[in-house]
């Protein structure tokens, strides 16, 4: 009997070894539920992450596609308002050019101005004194004219003298020289 009591006992050992273990198992089965549990909540997580990180890209994606849209169209912009700048400078460097000349033109249609103004009151002036010296010029053949007749009437009168003196002086016989 004791052998068998050395059985039980071995037996209840080896049971209570197996329900240790078991329950140890249990333990470890439960823990590994609970760890897996958690793994696929992490998962899942990671998974819901990925697929919110996924659009989030996709939205960006799209948002640099605009914005490299945009920045083209401002490139472009940028080159012909580049091109339309050029235009402008090269005509104000142009209009200044000609502006240069106009002011070269200016200054010698000034000049030249100035030297017909000068000129003019030359000539005005050379016009009052040959305006007076007409004047004067006038009044000397008016005086000259009224001497002339006065001389005229003087000699027509000599020559009435004259004329009479002849014909008194043919009567006398003395010939004396006729006026025409």
């Amino acid at each position: 009997m004791e052998a068998v009591k050395k059985k039980i006992r071995v037996l209840q050992d080896q049971v209570e070894e197996a329900e240790g273990r078991a329950e140890r198992l249990q333990r470890e089965v439960s823990q590994e539920r609970k760890s897996r549990e958690e793994a696929e909540q992490e998962v899942t997580s990671l998974s819901r992450r990925l697929q919110l990180s996924e659009e989030n890209l996709d939205q960006v994606q799209e948002r640099l596609t605009s914005a490299l849209h945009k920045l083209d169209d401002v490139e472009k912009a940028a080159d012909e308002s580049e091109r339309g700048m050029k235009v402008i400078e090269n005509r104000a460097l142009k209009d200044e050019e000609k502006m240069e000349q106009l002011e070269v033109h200016l200054k010698e249609a000034q000049h030249i101005s100035e030297e017909a103004d000068h000129k003019y009151e030359e000539v005005a002036r050379k016009l009052v004194i040959v305006e007076g010296d007409l004047e004067r010029a006038e009044e000397r053949a008016e005086l000259a004219q009224r001497y002339v007749r006065a001389l005229e009437d003087e000699l027509k009168s000599v020559c009435f003298s004259l004329k009479s003196l002849h014909a008194q002086g043919e009567k006398v016989g003395v010939c004396v020289c006729v006026c025409v």
